[in-house]
């Protein structure tokens, strides 16, 4: 029965995401136009359900390029209304369109010169006939069983909200390293890191000449404690690597001999490298295929910047 229920419930809501999609038009076109030459910010507003929906719509437009808060109509009248400014628009979620508390807020954004545009599934409403833009969100039906609940009408009104939000962010060219930056932490901040931020440089990269003797390769080793060093030119670009499973190989072949030989006679030549900019996901991926625990970054000139080690990146907690 409650399985029914669910398919009946799913089967509604998503037909009425494609009823929508079906009624796309230029006004779609137009309303991210007036969204993007907002010189302020866009300011959600709604009540009820629909203001639970507007909440997540400013989120997630403020996730992706565009500022955006939230401000409760019904506190607007009592003061709030002073958090907007000429410059701003509105972007109001009201299903019926005939939210009494955003009504009263009608005169106050045209003394502001401030836009409207609204989410409604009435389009001969009070707010609807005020508005600059309205995109049409009606649905033909509840997914509620009795016809009542938002729960259609909100799936429909979260959707488009999403798809205004996602054509800004393409519009303003949003990219990897801006997402990143407005999240900076939790886990979608941890799979946007880049290599540079999280690789060993500085004093804390291992580095020896490719003269140096191995009694201080293995010094340099220890000290650095990534089982691994670089071995560079005196101009700072790459001439290869030891690694501490390099040093047992050439300690059964070569025995005591290996203490008189030189980094650059027993270095792997041409070893995996990354860039800077790599993502720090992509950077354990392809450590844990070529089963090895450290890559070297270069810059484009193969000067080495660093070195990122696979423990590094699993306490990060990337997968």
């Amino acid at each position: 029965m409650s399985l029914d229920t669910a398919r009946r419930v799913l089967k509604i809501e998503a037909q009425a995401i494609l009823d929508v999609l079906a009624r796309l038009d230029s006004t779609f076109d137009r309303a991210v136009d007036l969204l993007f030459a907002c010189k302020g910010r866009v300011v959600l507003t709604g009540m009820g359900k629909s203001g639970i929906i507007a909440r997540k719509i400013a989120s997630t437009l403020s996730s992706t390029g565009t500022p955006s808060f939230f401000l409760h109509p019904a506190e607007a009248l009592h003061g709030d209304l002073g958090m907007l400014a000429r410059g701003d628009l509105i972007l109001a979620v009201t299903y019926g369109g005939e939210t009494r508390e955003i009504i009263a807020l009608l005169e106050a954004l045209k003394r502001l010169e401030i836009s409207l545009v609204t989410l409604t599934g009435n389009a001969k409403s009070t707010i609807a006939e005020a508005s600059n833009l309205i995109l049409d969100v009606s649905v033909s039906e509840e997914a509620c069983s009795l016809n009542l609940a938002p729960t259609a009408s909100t799936a429909v009104a979260m959707a488009v909200g999403d798809a205004l939000a996602v054509s800004l962010l393409e519009r303003r060219d949003f990219r990897h390293d801006d997402f990143a930056a407005l999240h900076p932490a939790g886990s979608l901040g941890k799979k946007l890191l880049r290599v540079e931020r999280v690789m060993h440089a500085g004093a804390a990269l291992p580095r020896v000449a490719p003269a140096t003797l191995m009694p201080d390769v293995f010094h340099e080793m220890s000290a650095k404690k990534l089982g691994m060093t670089t071995v560079t030119h005196a101009d700072g670009h790459l001439a290869g690597i030891l690694t501490d499973g390099d040093l047992r190989r050439l300690m059964e072949k070569h025995r005591g001999a290996t203490l008189e030989m030189s980094a650059e006679q027993c270095m792997t030549r041409n070893p995996q490298t990354i860039g800077p900019h790599v993502l720090a996901s992509e950077a354990l991926n392809l450590m844990e295929k070529r089963k090895i625990t450290s890559v070297v970054v270069v810059d484009e000139t193969n000067a080495v910047l660093g070195v990122v080690h696979l423990h590094d990146l699993w306490t990060l907690e990337l997968t």
